[in-house]
């Protein structure tokens, strides 16, 4: 492992300011624009959408989460499916928002009674379900989406953050992470901080500081660095020495793939960083799953959402276009079919010489 020493919190800030992130990315709040297409949302929906709202996934025994809800509001958001967007939005409130505190239950099984299965939350679906509800009550006037972002934000900001010698830190739940719950704790997941969130939960939510929220993303995201391959793990363990958390797989997989995704579309586009990650997480034509205790690639995933991720990144890199097959869209499984419109949208917006 290779691990830069620790900065304090207001360089890290500046850092970050100086990268963008804390900004936004340019026009986050402008209107959608369609910028998921018709046809590209329609497919998703008729995969992944029930007729009640819930967003299925496919890979994971047809269950239902937290994130995938928010990513569902988001997609519908951008694709400018009101309708579609209010249904998700019911589901998840009636089916899901049960928790007393204000957060989302995170998991929803169709072969369970009672469908919630674990009434934990997970933090980066109840970022996704507030911002994705804040666009929304914006652009179409809709207050009552607003006050819920609202709400939720709040109810995000004082359940799961809590201060660190590394600054604000964004636990993956309320319950589970902190010290008194694990021996390793505090354990956090980065990937779970959506950068191009954090400016509008900062006006929804002025109670917490948002900003140094992101600043503490930011920084542990550029200074954690295992193997040759210099990547973060999935679950991250500050007890001391930053380490893979206990428990989990010492792996670069399936969260911390989309890291690079979130920075891009949060206006980073720092050379270093897009280097770093697409050198580290490349594997043939695809994403390497990497243990990061051993330096195995253990699996390499090749859909096509995935492969848009570092697809994207060599473009900002100065390596041309996505390959003509990953600008169309098809759908494949819900996760990589999620991340794949993810980069589709934001290239639309914001880098259009990568399509």
């Amino acid at each position: 492992m290779t691990l830069r020493r620790k900065t304090r919190q207001g360089a890290r800030a500046a850092a970050c300011v100086a990268a963008g992130l804390l900004a936004g990315p340019a026009g986050a709040q402008a209107a959608a624009q369609q910028l998921v297409h018709a046809d590209e949302w329609q497919a998703y929906a008729g995969a992944f959408v029930t007729p009640e709202g819930r967003i299925t996934d496919d890979a994971n025994g047809g269950i239902s989460h937290s994130e995938g809800q928010g990513y569902g509001l988001l997609l519908a958001y951008l694709a400018g499916a009101e309708a579609d967007f209010d249904r998700i939005w019911h589901f998840t409130l009636a089916e899901m928002k049960i928790r007393d505190d204000g957060l989302v239950a995170w998991k929803w099984d169709p072969a369970a009674t009672p469908h919630i299965t674990d009434v934990n939350n997970a933090s980066d679906g109840d970022i996704l379900i507030a911002y994705a509800l804040a666009l929304a009550g914006k652009d179409w006037k809709k207050p009552e989406y607003t006050a819920a972002a609202a709400d939720l934000t709040a109810a995000i900001g004082a359940a799961v953050l809590i201060p660190d010698p590394h600054g604000l830190l964004l636990l993956p739940g309320a319950t589970g992470f902190a010290e008194g719950e694990r021996d390793d704790a505090p354990v956090v997941n980065p990937s779970y901080w959506i950068f191009e969130a954090m400016p509008v939960l900062a006006r929804l939510d002025p109670a917490h500081d948002w900003a140094a929220v992101a600043a503490t993303g930011a920084a542990l995201i550029s200074e954690i660095r295992f193997g040759t391959r210099a990547l973060p793990p999935d679950w991250l363990s500050l007890a001391g020495e930053p380490e893979p958390a206990a428990g989990f797989p010492p792996d670069f997989g399936y969260n911390a793939l989309r890291i690079p995704l979130y920075l891009v579309r949060a206006g980073n586009v720092d050379p270093a960083m897009l280097a770093r990650f697409r050198e580290g997480m490349t594997a043939g034509d695809g994403i390497a799953i990497v243990n990061l205790a051993t330096d195995e690639v253990t699996g390499a995933l090749d859909d096509p959402g995935y492969r848009a991720i570092p697809a994207l990144l060599a473009c900002l890199l100065g390596e041309g276009p996505l390959p003509e097959e990953l600008t169309t869209f098809t759908t494949s499984h819900y996760y990589p079919s999620t991340l794949h419109l993810l980069v589709l949208s934001h290239a639309r917006k914001e880098l259009p010489q990568c399509l």
